[in-house]
């Protein structure tokens, strides 16, 4: 069982240094970096991550395959985990399909161009020479002069039943959003039904304090809309310390390898210490 935290997508780029190093020096496993449309880039910043930091897993969290050319994808995720061996998470996505169509980036198949830029990323981060003329995807011959001898893992950042089942066919773990309660793991798990080890990541918000239910719900209005259900089943590492840390402890029962929470507020830090005394 993993912990770990997500460096929220509002939070000033600039701050990520001390963040990272200060995580360092706690118990948790894991940071997480996302890359949202004008927000920012992951690969910068888990660049940076892993540079500050000498212990952290660094995972991305998740970058969408249709701004990124599998090559180029390998290329960066190849260099990163052969300067910091082992220390790399890699996940990908659909993206946001009305933020891929305002960029000229949307595909008549987001399930095939996933499917096949994860199998080539993965075949060329081992070192692999690719040929792959799909219908997404198109390689002719191609391959790493610098493949990492620890190649990382790679994740599918996904949610509906086709795409958590080619997470299974495909990737060596799953990405699942903020807010879908433990009770929601033991059917993603089923859906997945993946051969061999497979990570199953899962994201919630964390907000340790009296005043949780106020605070979070602007979070839990937005996430319901994006999960199609209400802002009350949206599920939080949220109230107390030992409130949030119970939420924790019933995602890890449930199924989920890695809990990476996600703290609000103008000091996300003091919540994520506040968590790591109660659990």
């Amino acid at each position: 069982m993993r912990l770990g935290v997500m460096f929220d997508r509002d939070l000033p780029p600039e701050s990520l240094v001390p963040f990272a190093r200060e995580l360092d020096g706690t118990a948790v496993s894991d940071l997480w970096v996302v890359e949202d449309l004008g927000w920012t880039g992951a690969i910068s910043s888990a660049a940076t991550a892993l540079a500050v930091t000498s212990r952290l897993r660094v995972g991305i969290g998740i970058t969408p395959a249709p701004l990124r050319n599998p090559m180029l994808l390998a290329m960066e995720l190849a260099n990163l985990a052969r300067l910091h061996p082992g220390r790399l998470a890699a996940g990908i996505g659909h993206g946001v399909q009305g933020w891929m169509r305002q960029v000229g980036a949307a595909v008549p198949s987001p399930l095939a161009l996933l499917e096949e830029t994860i199998t080539s990323v993965r075949a060329l981060l081992r070192g692999e020479t690719v040929t792959l003329h799909g219908r997404a995807v198109h390689l002719d011959g191609v391959s790493l002069v610098h493949p990492p001898a620890e190649p990382p893992p790679v994740l599918a950042g996904v949610v509906s039943p086709r795409s958590l089942a080619l997470s299974g066919r495909v990737a060596q773990g799953t990405i699942i959003p903020e807010g879908l309660a433990p009770e929601r793991v033991p059917p993603i798990v089923e859906q997945i039904s993946a051969a061999g080890e497979h990570e199953l990541v899962a994201f919630t918000f964390l907000y340790v304090g009296d005043d949780a239910r106020e605070v979070m719900r602007p979070a839990a209005t937005g996430q319901a809309q994006f999960l199609g259900v209400t802002p009350e089943e949206v599920d939080m590492a949220a109230g107390s310390p030992e409130q949030a840390a119970a939420r924790v402890r019933a995602l890890w029962e449930a199924g989920v390898s890695t809990v990476a929470v996600r703290p609000m507020g103008p000091d996300p830090l003091s919540h994520v210490h506040r968590l790591l005394s109660a659990l």
